[in-house]
Parts: C-alpha cells; structure tokens; sequence
C-alpha cells in the first residue's frame, strides 16, 4: 500500500506548475502553523487532544518543525514533542503532494519515555493564497516497545489538518 501511494504522489508530481511563482506557499523564508484538536484511544480510555506545530521553510520546498500536543481526560496523561522534516512538492497544481519523516518522544505518568520514527505522506490542497487543507497517511514505528504494555508496536494511521503560512 505505501508504494502505491508513493507512486501516486511522485505522479502527481509532474503535473504543471502553476503561476503562483517558485514555492508559492512552501517558499524558502514562509512559515508553517498549525492547531489541531481531536480524539484519541490509548489504555483502554479515550483522550481529547491538543497540539499545535511550527514550520520553516529552509528551500523552496523543505520545511523543518516541531511538534507539541497533549493528551487530557483520562490516565495516564500523554504528551508528545515531535521534530520532523518535510518536502512539498510545490510544482504540482492544483493539488500538492508531500513527503516527510519525524521523531517522536512520547511522556507517558508512571511508565518510562517511548520514542518513535516515523514517516508521512499525503496531498495538501490550497484553500487560499496563505492556508491549505492536508490529508494524508503516517506510518509510526515505536523503538524499545514492549507488545506486553503497548500492544502494538507500529501503527498506520490518517492524518488531517487545515494549515495557515505566513
């Protein structure tokens, strides 16, 4: 499936650019934010979760940013730090594929830190000249994981969100 999709996107790709000019939304200089709020499952509870990121775009294309996002409402309480980097196809038009990779640490009350890798990939669709829609999919793959604690130690999951550059 992954190879499927990475095939999609490297054909999106090619598609023409568009007139917005080199970067457009992911020039070099911009930068990236986003606020996310949603549900979540771990431990047999459910979770309401807070997050927000940060981006810079380095080149044309190439962001680098953090992550930070909390999880409240039932035990234990979950907070995740999340650097990663990430490459949008910006001469694809109308719609935008990306690619990226992250690290993750994990604090999770009364059980040691998880870190994770991690790799995403998905389409960005622009809703005005300075904010955009994403959906994509992440692949996470936890490292020192005991299966007897967490159950399961990778995990697919989709991942949305609407993003404002400045």
């Amino acid at each position: 499936m992954r190879r499927r999709l990475l095939m999609t996107l490297l054909l999106l790709a090619a598609v023409p650019a568009h007139a917005a000019g080199a970067g457009g939304m992911f020039a070099q200089g911009r930068m990236q934010f986003s606020l996310m709020a949603g549900n979540a499952y771990a431990f047999d509870n459910n979770y309401m979760v807070l997050g927000a990121s940060a981006s810079y775009y380095v080149i044309d294309g190439l962001g680098l940013g953090l992550s930070l996002e909390k999880w409240s409402g039932s035990d234990p309480s979950i907070s995740k730090v999340t650097p990663f980097a990430q490459y949008v196809f910006y001469q694809a038009s109308p719609v935008q594929p990306y690619v990226g990779a992250f690290y993750r640490h994990t604090s999770i009350a009364g059980l040691p830190g998880l870190d994770s890798v991690g790799e995403r990939a998905g389409i960005y669709i622009a809703s005005s000249p300075n904010s955009s829609v994403s959906v994509g999919l992440v692949h996470e793959s936890y490292r020192d994981c005991n299966e007897a604690v967490y159950r399961n130690c990778s995990s697919t999951y989709s991942d949305v969100s609407i993003t404002f550059m400045f």
